[in-house]
């Protein structure tokens, strides 16, 4: 594995976090002795684009929250995040808002009474497009992988959804999973 390599997992990102720790994102850093952090380049109310839509269970360009992210490692842009959110459940809290939330979204949303109970994720490879090519400093021929992650309450509704781009030569996803 090179050292710019980063090996991540999705359960911290799923789980509510205590009051008074980190985001997932911040605590996972802490924990490999690296730095890194989030600049929120946007937030606010969108019309849904059509595979959001889809993934949320709200019609084509319904308005829906979106928080858009870049995620960094050191000083090196390693991820950009898009994470909708039904505006039903977004619009008028922190979610809508360009500031810090504490403890996280996942937090966020289990105080407002949405916790996730099921997660389904999809990752591809392709091409990155110029704009994530600029925004992450890769060449031209530098793959990138696109995992969407749906979260569903306990009645199997979509809470959230997130669409995120990063390096391929700079992640590597892992997935455990218990049989039993």
């Amino acid at each position: 594995m090179s050292t710019g390599e980063w090996v991540s997992t999705s359960m911290p990102y799923l789980t509510p976090q205590t009051p008074g720790r980190p985001d997932a994102w911040g605590a996972e850093l802490a924990a490999r002795g690296r730095r890194g952090g989030q600049r929120i380049v946007h937030a606010g109310e969108v019309p849904a684009p059509s595979e959001v839509a889809e993934l949320l269970g709200v019609a084509e360009n319904e308005v829906v929250v979106v928080r858009r992210r870049v995620m960094y490692l050191e000083d090196r842009p390693c991820e950009l995040t898009d994470t909708y959110y039904p505006a039903s459940i977004a619009r008028g809290t922190r979610l809508a808002g360009t500031a810090r939330i504490p403890g996280g979204a996942v937090t966020l949303l289990a105080e407002l009474g949405y916790v996730g109970v099921r997660v389904r994720e999809d990752v591809t490879a392709r091409a990155a497009d110029a704009e994530e090519r600029e925004t992450l400093c890769t060449g031209p021929d530098e793959p990138v992988l696109h995992l969407t992650r749906v979260t569903l309450d306990a009645d199997d509704r979509p809470v959230q959804v997130d669409m995120m781009t990063m390096p391929a030569s700079l992640q590597r996803l892992r997935y455990e999973i218990r049989i039993g």
